[in-house]
């Protein structure tokens, strides 16, 4: 099994559905992981003809004690409107620094 394999089985799926792994950094105290979205266009836009215009700011969500995942999410224009189109994620539960999933994790195991 790759490390990549392993990722794979402890990250979110959607994570692992809609964005890669371009690099990693670790040291002895913090393990960064960078994702990038992958080059498929959200859905109910295959009707237009879109051009990827690079990442919005990158976000970095914790997911456990010293792991941070640094994601960069892409956004598109339509070629005809102009208009800006982006996936709407809800990566970050709100008010917090962690996933949504981890974030109800926590709040389940307190109760």
């Amino acid at each position: 099994m790759t490390p990549i394999d392993l990722l794979k089985l402890m990250l979110p799926d959607f994570l692992v559905d809609h964005f890669e792994v371009v690099s990693s950094t670790n040291t002895e105290e913090v393990l960064h992981l960078y994702f990038e979205e992958k080059i498929k266009p959200p859905q109910g836009f295959n009707a237009f003809e879109l051009v990827s215009k690079g990442f919005l700011d990158e976000i970095t969500p914790l997911r456990g004690k010293f792991v941070y995942l640094h994601i960069k999410r892409r956004r598109w224009t339509n070629k005809a409107t102009e208009e800006i189109i982006k996936r709407d994620w809800a990566l970050v539960a709100k008010g917090t620094r962690m996933t949504r999933e981890f974030a109800s994790f926590l709040k389940e195991i307190n109760r």
